[in-house]
Parts: structure tokens; C-alpha cells; sequence
């Protein structure tokens, strides 16, 4: 796997939470270990861009978590990315 920087490892957990997602799928889809999906998850849930449903395991995106996603997704379509078919973007 290349390089992937911040913004992209974020862009990639909000797009599997954005269905709801346990750690686990989060940690085994965004391709992260256990100390990096902790770390970002602390990151995403201080800065409110998710939070975990009460009484379950899921975690889901807020309205802040989604529009920082979705600016992703722009930025991604502007750029032009070369990989379309496999961008962290698309749902």
C-alpha cells in the first residue's frame, strides 16, 4: 500500500462509518492498526466529526463528520483523481 496521508486515513474511516461501523470493520476496511485506528478515532470523536451510538459498538458520522467528507469527496473530483475506480471517496 502507498503513502496515505492524514486527510486520507480520515476520508477513509468517515466512509466506512458513514454506514455505521465497529471499530473492527473500521480498522480492517480503512487498512489501519489497532494504536492508528485508536489515535484517529480519539481525533474524529474530540473534533465531533463522529460518535459512537449509545449502547452499541457503532460508530457514526455527525452532520460535522459528513460535510468534512463530503469536502473530501469534492476536493478528490476537482483534483481529478487518476485511480477513480479505487478512491477513498467513493460509496
Amino acid at each position: 500500500m502507498k503513502y496515505r496521508s492524514r486527510t486520507e486515513i480520515l476520508a477513509s474511516i468517515l466512509k466506512v462509518a458513514s454506514h455505521g461501523a465497529t471499530k473492527t470493520k473500521i480498522m480492517y476496511d480503512a487498512y489501519l492498526s489497532y494504536t492508528q485506528l485508536t489515535e484517529y478515532l480519539r481525533f474524529l470523536t474530540e473534533n465531533k466529526m463522529i460518535k459512537r451510538s449509545e449502547g452499541t459498538e457503532v460508530y457514526r458520522l455527525t452532520e460535522k463528520g459528513q460535510k468534512y467528507y463530503q469536502k473530501c469527496k469534492e476536493i478528490d473530483d476537482m483534483i481529478g483523481s487518476k485511480q477513480t475506480h479505487t478512491s477513498t471517496f467513493e460509496i
